[in-house]
């Protein structure tokens, strides 16, 4: 940089922005060509972690200029910017260290407070155990994972099961799913998580003791993809059927089920799915109904077979779990497969984008909250690693490892914990087949000696298809199996071997980037890292160095891993997080090599196998460092392999045993989670005529600012269908925050008869009442077996002491006296509803935030912000306005399509909920337009992430509507 010594004593100024250099790297920094490079210091260590692809453009342009005067200009813009990206990252450590620092704060503070509720404290010996250390078999594993200790211990367990009958329901609901040919690497959302829900599938239904598994996904009939993709069921063929066919009905086995949700031609990415879940929901509880009750019939002596556990797979999956669990009271279990809240970390961390954009793209704090609701519903969590316990699930505020552990020790000892429970973590790695698998026993060489069965067995076809892109195929091939997403980290890798001379001598770099046709037909993220990778190649002249074949069958995959390892070759996972990594257990069994991420799964699996190095994926040297290591330490690379390779035999038994651990452990939790029922299900008895008859069901869920705009609302829509009202076709029900005391009063003030509705959805869903025409019994029944379908998780008393407290808390602290806002309602409680008023709802927290703090506590339960922020009902976390309809559907048989919820312009907090599904929302422009505005914009997330703006089944009356606009826009639906 001669003649710019003002711009090097410039940056040179700024180097204590970044961290600060050790006297080796300093010394190697400065000694370069005998100047100073504080270009490249910026790029290696200020900048780490950020897209520094346009600043070395930059870079590359100015030296190339020969005009200082230009020159000078391009360095003065180049310095500038690196100064920007220095103070962004600066930045952002300053937030991630605050966001830290408050998590912590808000951690320790609820966890005392939680103690303060839980005042018999327990005695040292009795604190619960250290989670990392103990196993369900109660034996110490600190550096290994547990495992199943005979095979006799699992066939004794298997016999066992025999007699019993279970019916299994996995959910899944994005990407391309089904059992043969799948299309992995296709997009991002067809991955791993689809090959390993529908191995998972086919695996139960071949269980003992299990008569039926469906796995739910999303119908898609679209020209986009394969026609399977649009049937409506699909049974996956048993792996080992020898022995399956003995007592086998005409519906046991294990199924896909397409249910068809949102855009119906249209194939869209899971960011997109969100406002269509409760349709996925619905049209899923009427299949799992019809499937109960014909079970029934086969196996259940007549009565309904109901699922034994609801396991969701994914966010979006979790989310529909939980709804599906509440309306049919059974438990639920959860795997998230990767966590919304890591996802914000790490990119966050990269600077790439704002917390805004990020939400935007991914939808990463609808996903988040999904996965918090999951927290709340689920009995197991089960987890790849220990990694996604301590340094993932922690992030989340339902979760908290220490409060965990006393929990758990608590109820050991039967000793109560004030409603508090958090799910238990369960680590189970994702299994894997090892019959198919071929030991490759070779000389140092890499030659494998011959088949003497077979001694002119011909090549497989994928070695040829990878071979012709290199120059020398025998180097040792550097191994990477991943779709092009940019979080799998593909491009560091080419850049570090690019930029690696002694690595390229070496070795060659195979990429498997799932398959395609053409890059234009790819999806722009997919498409634009297969561009960098090919722009990365051209740039380091990496041809004859680098394959990237367009195919390959899923039944090839064990052939590359062969290939690699006949070559002496090593296995890498760059990503920037990998929650298990399957691929490295298979690369493992193949005896390769690992070159892994540190974050995420590969901890645990280096732990156990010992047979590689762990990188730091942002770090572009360490990935190069390790796989040179251990491509020319030849006797490193023999170590690696020995540890797991210790004899045919042993590696595989070491591997199963590695990937099937605690398998046994959570079928007996699952067992337990299934054999206490909260509630048994009801047939069809105490029958309610009124509601059953009706063609068509109206639910009136007005929230309003005054009981007079709900009353105007009512007489509109009763007066749009008075004819239809009088003969009976259609039936109301009315759904509020109101208690019946506060119905009773409304209907009397209003000249409403109670005999007008069919049914009330008060106490915003925690309590159900019908009308009666008995006078003996009075205008009203409850529903008390709505109350144990509900009251799952509810902290009763500890719940209410813990909210006592807090809206003790919420004063005016201008006023002298320290007025108190928030003051608890007796007369408007309930056994099932904790209600408070509020004075100044403008002072009060956003409800996110009293949810937050519960959820901290380990308290589950549904926080609802009604009439504008002016009262709180806090109800059971599985009990809600729309749930209430579920419920109806599920006990009386009333076909959700056949409902019409009418609502206003807004309304209280749960509002989103009433939006969804396969019934008709009719939004009644101009009523209660006003109505807790301040409290919606006050979500983590947009509404149009929970309601389909597009949806046939919302409509919308003109402003100010009347009673004949109203009936205009339900008049095609009361035809049907």
């Amino acid at each position: 940089m001669a003649g710019n010594d003002w711009i090097n004593s410039y940056l040179e100024a700024i180097l204590d922005v970044g961290p600060n250099l050790d006297d080796a790297k300093a010394s190697l920094l400065l000694r370069e060509r005998g100047r100073f490079s504080p270009t490249r210091y910026f790029v290696e260590e200020v900048i780490t972690g950020f897209d520094e692809t346009d600043l070395h453009r930059s870079w590359v342009k100015a030296q190339a200029t020969r005009s200082p005067q230009e020159r000078n200009t391009r360095l003065e813009n180049m310095c500038w910017r690196i100064w920007n990206l220095a103070r962004q990252k600066k930045q952002l450590e300053g937030q991630l260290a605050q966001r830290k620092a408050k998590r912590r704060l808000e951690r320790e503070r609820g966890r005392r407070e939680a103690a303060a509720d839980m005042s018999d404290d327990l005695s040292e010996g009795e604190k619960g155990d250290i989670v990392s250390e103990v196993s369900t078999h109660g034996e110490n594993n600190k550096g290994r994972l547990p495992r199943i200790n005979s095979v006799d211990a699992m066939e004794t367990w298997a016999s066992q099961q025999k007699g019993k009958k279970l019916y299994i329901v996995l959910i899944s609901l994005h990407g391309l799913i089904r059992g043969e040919n799948m299309e992995l690497g296709r997009d991002s959302d067809t991955g791993g998580q689809v090959k390993y829900v529908v191995e998972l599938a086919r695996a139960l239904g071949s269980m003992p003791g299990v008569y039926r598994v469906d796995l739910l996904t999303r119908q898609v009939a679209s020209p986009e993809v394969d026609w399977s993709y649009g049937e409506p069921t699909e049974m996956l063929t048993p792996r080992n059927s020898e022995d399956f066919m003995d007592d086998m009905g005409e519906s046991s086995g294990a199924y896909i089920v397409r249910i068809p949700f949102g855009p119906r031609d249209k194939y869209i990415p899971k960011e997109l799915l969100w406002p269509h879940i409760p349709e996925f929901v619905d049209g899923a509880l009427k299949h799992i109904i019809q499937m109960s009750n014909v079970l029934g019939e086969q196996i259940g002596s007549g009565k309904p077979v109901w699922p034994v556990a609801i396991h969701g797979h994914y966010a979006d999956a979790g989310d529909s779990a939980a709804l599906l669990s509440g309306a049919l009271n059974v438990p639920m279990l959860f795997t998230g497969h990767s966590l919304g809240r890591d996802k914000l970390e790490q990119l966050l961390k990269q600077g790439r984008l704002s917390k805004d954009e990020i939400n935007t793209t991914y939808k990463i704090m609808r996903r988040i909250e999904a996965e918090e609701l999951s927290l709340d519903s689920s009995e197991i969590v089960i987890t790849s690693t220990r990694q996604e316990i301590d340094e993932q699930w922690r992030l989340y505020d339902g979760f908290d490892p220490v409060l965990e552990r006393k929990l758990r020790a608590r109820i050991r000892r039967n000793v109560s914990c004030y409603g508090r429970f958090m799910p238990r973590m369960v680590i189970i790695p994702p299994g894997m087949e090892f019959h198919h698998i071929i030991p490759q026993d070779g000389d140092m060489d890499g030659e494998i000696e011959g088949n003497e069965e077979h001694p002119s067995s011909p090549d497989p076809p994928i070695w040829s298809e990878i071979m012709r892109f290199f120059t020398n195929p025998r180097k040792p091939m550097i191994l990477a199996l991943a779709r092009p997403d940019p979080k799998k980290n593909i491009t560091t890798l080419v850049k570090a071997f690019g930029e690696c001379r002694p690595l390229r001598e070496l070795a060659n770099l195979t990429l498997i980037m799932g398959n395609r046709e053409g890059i234009d037909e790819m999806s722009s993220t997919n498409a634009s890292v297969l561009l960098s990778v090919l722009k990365l190649i051209d740039k380091y002249d990496l041809y004859g160095q680098v394959a990237y074949p367009k195919h390959h069958k899923q039944s090839e995959v064990a052939d590359i891993y062969r290939l690699a390892a006949k070559t002496k070759g090593v296995f890498i996972n760059p990503a920037f997080i990998e929650p298990f990594g399957l691929t490295l257990i298979e690369a493992a069994a193949h005896g390769l090599p690992l070159v892994a991420t540190k974050n995420g799964g590969p901890v645990d699996i280096h732990r156990v196998l010992d047979n590689g190095l762990l990188i730091d994926p942002h770090d572009q040297q360490s990935i190069a460092d390790a796989l040179l290591k251990l491509v020319a330490d030849k006797q490193l690379w023999a170590r690696c392999r020995q540890n797991d390779s210790e004899g045919n035999a042993d590696r595989n038994t070491k591997l199963e045993n590695a990937v099937l651990s605690w398998s046994r452990g959570v079928l007996k939790d699952q067992r337990k989670a299934g054999s206490g029922d909260r509630v048994e299900h009801s047939s069809s008895t105490g029958k309610f005529p009124a509601l059953r008859r009706r063609k068509h069901i109206f639910v009136i869920a007005v929230d309003s600012d005054s009981n007079e705009d709900l009353l105007d609302a009512i007489r509109k829509i009763f007066e749009a269908f008075e004819k239809e009202r009088i003969e009976g076709s259609i039936g109301f029900i009315l759904s509020t925050f109101m208690t019946i005391s506060e119905i009773r009063s409304f209907l009397v003030s209003g000249s409403l008869n109670a005999n007008d509705f069919d049914a009330f959805i008060c106490n915003s869903g925690s309590d159900l009442f019908y009308s009666t025409i008995n006078p003996e019994d009075g205008p009203f029944v409850i529903d008390f077996y709505y109350h144990s379908h509900i009251e799952y998780r509810w902290g009763g008393e500890g719940l209410r002491k813990t909210l006592v407290r807090w809206a003790g808390s919420i004063t005016d602290k201008k006023a002298g006296n320290e007025e108190h806002i928030v003051t608890p309602a007796e007369q408007l409680s309930a056994n099932y509803c904790y209600a408070f008023k509020v004075k100044n709802a403008g002072m009060v927290p956003p409800v996110k935030e009293l949810r937050k703090s519960l959820r901290i506590q380990a308290l589950r339960c549904n926080v609802i912000y009604c009439r504008n922020g002016t009262r709180i009902n806090v109800i059971p976390v599985l009990a809600s306005r729309s749930q209430a309809l579920r419920y109806l559907f599920v006990r009386w048989g009333i076909d959700l399509s056949k409902m019409v919820v009418f609502v206003g312009d807004s309304g209280d907090t749960d509002y989103e909920g009433l939006l969804g599904g396969v019934h008709k929302s009719v939004i009644l422009k101009g009523i209660c337009s006003n109505a807790s505005n301040q409290l919606l914009a006050n979500r983590n997330y947009p509404l149009s992430d929970v309601m389909p703006v597009d949806s046939p089944n919302i409509l919308h009356t003109p402003q100010d509507c009347t009673s004949s606009d109203i009936h205009d826009s339900l008049e095609n639906i009361l035809k049907s």
